[in-house]
């Protein structure tokens, strides 16, 4: 790409408010004003804000659905349906997303949970809510490692 031009095919998707009509501000920014329910990340999340959103709805792990292709991942929310719509919204395929849970303090082997009633897929060969197939969770786990965490401990 020339000087002064960005490529939009990876452009980092906005942060959206809680109810998911509209951008709060760009991923890029350090601070939210405003404080979500879900945050559509490209970049690691801060753990004071992972902290918010395992607190907001279940106090000991976070939901979140990932985006296999661009790497970027929905965080929080009631329902990884919540996730998977606002990544359908930014441009994510249906078939690149998938939803699973996120346990902080349980360590790098226990902290990811690969089930949500999004990964049903006859049509891709997952006939049951945990994600059956070695490499798609394998690319769920780096990508989980590069912008939620290892399985580390909350402050």
């Amino acid at each position: 790409m020339g000087q002064g031009h960005t490529d939009l095919s990876r452009a980092r998707p906005p942060v959206y408010n809680e109810s998911g009509t509209g951008p709060v501000e760009s991923v890029e920014s350090a601070q939210v004003t405003e404080k979500p329910g879900i945050l559509v990340l490209a970049a690691r999340i801060d753990e004071t804000e992972l902290a918010r959103l395992v607190d907001l709805y279940f106090q000991d792990m976070v939901k979140y659905v990932v985006d296999v292709r661009r790497s970027v991942v929905a965080v929080g929310g009631e329902l990884h349906a919540d996730g998977e719509g606002l990544l359908l919204e930014a441009g994510s395929r249906q078939q690149d997303l998938w939803g699973a849970n996120y346990y902080p303090g349980l360590g790098p082997e226990r902290c990811i949970q690969y089930t949500a009633l999004i990964n049903i897929r006859p049509s891709q060969g997952n006939l049951s809510m945990e994600i059956q197939d070695a490499h798609t969770r394998d690319l769920i786990r780096k990508i989980t490692n590069d912008l939620i965490g290892n399985g580390e401990a909350l402050r």
